[in-house]
């Protein structure tokens, strides 16, 4: 693999800034679905209300929360793999990407 880890290709940096508002919104909508089941549960409202306050503030820290305000093409790398470890995203999301960042993702995510 020759993928530089701090200085991703340009087709694959400009493809990951057009995806990243995309992969954010969906990982967001699915979290919202998770809130809702937390606010359906039949608890107490303070307790309801204290398990979705930790929730959030776990997850505002996410990176497939936080990247806009992070972001940086040397940095590229690292986010791909946070975000596949949140589950933000998967490998298929990567499918449009270098094969060379495929490989490099695939072999990250099976050790």
């Amino acid at each position: 693999m020759s993928y530089g880890a701090n200085r991703p290709n340009e087709k694959d940096w400009k493809l990951f800034r057009k995806k990243l508002p995309k992969w954010q919104e969906q990982y967001i909508d699915q979290m919202n679905k998770e809130y809702k089941e937390i606010l359906a549960q039949d608890k107490k409202p303070s307790d309801i209300f204290w398990e979705l306050e930790n929730r959030i503030w776990q997850d505002k820290k996410k990176t497939g929360v936080m990247i806009r305000k992070r972001n940086s093409r040397s940095n590229m790398w690292i986010h791909i793999i946070e975000l596949l470890e949140e589950g933000a995203i998967t490998l298929n999301d990567l499918s449009d990407f270098s094969e060379d960042l495929q490989e490099k993702a695939r072999w990250v995510m099976n050790h």
